[in-house]
């Protein structure tokens, strides 16, 4: 079980993420740039000594992962699960959204976080990417942050998703449901202990039967939750094949209009609209 660590951890943590991401982005090799971090991370920190290990771990197994699962004391299995996921084939989970995603949830941590607004993150962060809610569900219970009480509710969930609406697996642990309850019945005591506030529920009711994306953003605009980043499209490799492909036609008809210039034989018709299939208004439209 992961312990909850010190304000200053997450916040070199973040500082961790958001430099190894943006000199991947570069192009420099991640053995080096580990080999770098130390040196600018905070020295009173834990996270030198565990960047070191992760440089060892690369070095001899070749996997960014490998590091991060093998120091449970400091790094969530949740951020271990993560990084695992940018290491499996035929998997498309860019390194680069990885680790933003990392960054902003240690950034989360460093603040005020509840239990409530990292398990919606985390939730839809399996969501958004397609990592798989039984794998991640588990991972996440193994965190200290979460008490015996949310760790049974996580249990329910991994068993219940996909036959239970998301908007009510929220709404019935709320502060609002137990209130609604009352209202009918004034000796009504909730069967679980209750674990997301009354707005959580009033966002949850409103969006019952919807997307759960839908809920996941108005979270994040009313109550600050924190964004899962998007997977930007041309991040997709089918995408960019597609876009290449049209690429490669526009310019094949560039080449003929240019080789036909030259010879004196520009033919445009193929760019004209034949009289039979030119359409007019009707004069009842």
């Amino acid at each position: 079980m992961t312990n909850v660590l010190d304000r200053e951890e997450y916040i070199e943590q973040a500082y961790f993420f958001r430099t190894l991401r943006e000199r991947l982005a570069e192009n420099l090799p991640t053995q080096q740039i580990l080999e770098q971090l130390p040196q600018e991370i905070l020295s009173i920190t834990r996270l030198p000594m565990a960047i070191e290990f992760i440089a060892a771990e690369v070095k001899h197994t070749g996997q960014l992962a490998s590091g991060f699962t093998k120091l449970p004391h400091y790094f969530t299995p949740f951020q271990a699960f993560v990084i695992e996921n940018t290491e499996i084939e035929n998997r498309r989970f860019s390194i680069d959204i990885a680790l933003l995603i990392l960054e902003r949830e240690a950034l989360y941590r460093a603040g005020t976080p509840t239990p409530a607004g990292l398990f919606v993150y985390e939730f839809e962060t399996l969501s958004r990417n397609r990592l798989g809610y039984d794998a991640g569900l588990r991972r996440m219970r193994e965190d200290g942050f979460f008490n015996d009480d949310w760790r049974a509710f996580l249990d329910m969930v991994q068993r219940h998703i996909g036959a239970v609406d998301f908007a009510d697996l929220i709404y019935l642990r709320s502060e609002l449901y137990v209130k609604d309850q009352r209202r009918k019945d004034p000796d009504y005591a909730p069967p679980a202990p209750v674990l997301f506030g009354e707005k959580e529920g009033k966002i949850a009711k409103a969006n019952r039967g919807r997307d759960p994306l839908y809920l996941f953003a108005a979270l994040q605009r009313q109550l600050g939750y924190p964004e899962v980043p998007r997977a930007r499209p041309k991040d997709d490799p089918r995408i960019q094949l597609e876009a290449l492909k049209v690429k490669i036609r526009e310019l094949e008809t560039r080449m003929k209009l240019l080789e036909g210039e030259v010879k004196g034989r520009v033919d445009l018709s193929e760019f004209m609209v034949k009289p039979d299939e030119a359409t007019f208004p009707q004069d009842d439209e």
